[in-house]
């Protein structure tokens, strides 16, 4: 059964390069028409002036892995963390999300390797039973230094759901702990190591890195490549690091640490990804470059939420806000239609006719944007 029209009008629509007030209609969830008019159409739902943006699209967040391991060593069922998890997806606005799971791990204690296989199958068993809110996809952080992780990877590299895949090495002394001392503080609080165990741990994960993370590095990029996969790199720290990125046919520069190398990755080509908590927060909280350094610098191209899936669209709106910041067009744009550019998705992250209708209702209340309506594919789902 075909679902009826839906037109939405008296909103302000934020195009490719402008903000103009009109109306836009839903037909069998794509975007049927986008007007600079006001609806005559008696059954059209007046948005009150409310921002009529495209859906947010998210390429990096760990939120799942939270919802099935809400608290140290406690693993909740499978289904109805999926369920959860999607539930704030779409309440965020976020309406296509690329759902991180780690592969290998430097904590040896982690739950993670354990339940990435049942992560992967309740995502896929929500989309598949029709019950998920959002359009997700997977999104596989490949931990390069640690001794199983290629061989992880080739267990999902055909997954159905699969679509983006990063390279990580979170060894000490580099990238995004270029600070040992930053290094120490980080996980020093995060394990409770007294300081005898602490530098076995960082002894141990230099000497990972140096066996593993070239020969891992390689062959996943290699691999990515030849099944089509969009590749990232992670915490690129240098120019070196950068040309390595470029040469693996890398595509996001996936929070960038320093000035030099988020520039290069921009003038490589590859799109600048930064985290929208670092922009809400005011800084990174790690001591790396600034992400609203990078938007004053005109280098940020895409927004991630992290860990924080709120932050997306507040983020959107500070920096459209900042002084030497973004018109909000292009501030929309770094959460919807270039990280859809960055993965090949040609069908979504603008309002445009023939284009999925991924939509979201904002009304900015006391300077802070508020999500009113979502739709996805042209369905209300928040």
């Amino acid at each position: 059964m075909t679902a009826p029209e839906q037109i939405l009008t008296n909103a302000r629509l934020v195009l490719d390069d402008e903000v103009v007030e009109g109306s836009l209609a839903i037909r069998d969830g794509v975007i049927a028409a986008v007007d600079v008019a006001p609806s005559r159409s008696a059954a059209a739902i007046d948005c009150g002036g409310d921002y009529l943006l495209p859906g947010l699209i998210e390429l990096h967040t760990d939120n799942m892995e939270k919802y099935f391991q809400p608290r140290p060593k406690v693993a909740w069922p499978g289904r109805q963390a999926a369920l959860a998890h999607d539930a704030q997806m779409a309440a965020s606005g976020i309406t296509t999300v690329f759902d991180a799971v780690s592969i290998g791990d430097v904590d040896e204690q982690s739950m993670r390797h354990g339940a990435l296989h049942q992560m992967v199958a309740a995502l896929g068993d929500i989309v598949d039973d029709g019950l998920a809110r959002v359009d997700h996809r997977l999104h596989l952080r490949c931990e390069v230094s640690h001794p199983e992780t290629l061989a992880r990877f080739e267990a999902l590299a055909d997954a159905p759901l699969l679509g983006l895949v990063s390279l990580m090495d979170h060894a000490p002394g580099q990238r995004q702990f270029a600070s040992l001392e930053a290094y120490r503080t980080y996980y020093q609080g995060k394990y409770g190591l007294d300081d005898r165990a602490l530098e076995a741990f960082i002894a141990k994960q230099l000497a990972n890195s140096e066996r593993y993370s070239g020969e891992h590095r390689r062959a996943i990029a290699e691999r990515s490549r030849a099944l089509g996969l969009a590749l990232a790199s992670h915490d690129d720290a240098t120019v070196a690091h950068v040309a390595e990125s470029r040469e693996y046919g890398t595509r996001v520069a996936e929070f960038p640490t320093t000035r030099e190398a988020a520039e290069a990755s921009h003038r490589q080509g590859m799109a600048v990804m930064m985290g929208a908590p670092n922009v809400v927060r005011g800084g990174s909280h790690s001591g790396n470059i600034a992400a609203s350094e990078l938007v004053r610098l005109g280098v940020l191209d895409i927004l991630s939420s992290d860990y924080y899936p709120a932050a997306l669209l507040d983020a959107v709106f500070r920096i459209a806000d900042m002084e030497g910041g973004y018109s909000l067009a292009r501030a929309v744009a770094t959460a919807t239609r270039q990280p859809a550019e960055a993965v090949g998705l040609a069908d979504r992250g603008r309002l445009a006719e023939g284009l999925r209708a991924d939509l979201l209702r904002v009304r900015p209340v006391d300077g802070h944007p508020l999500v009113q309506r979502v739709w996805s594919a042209g369905r209300q789902v928040h």
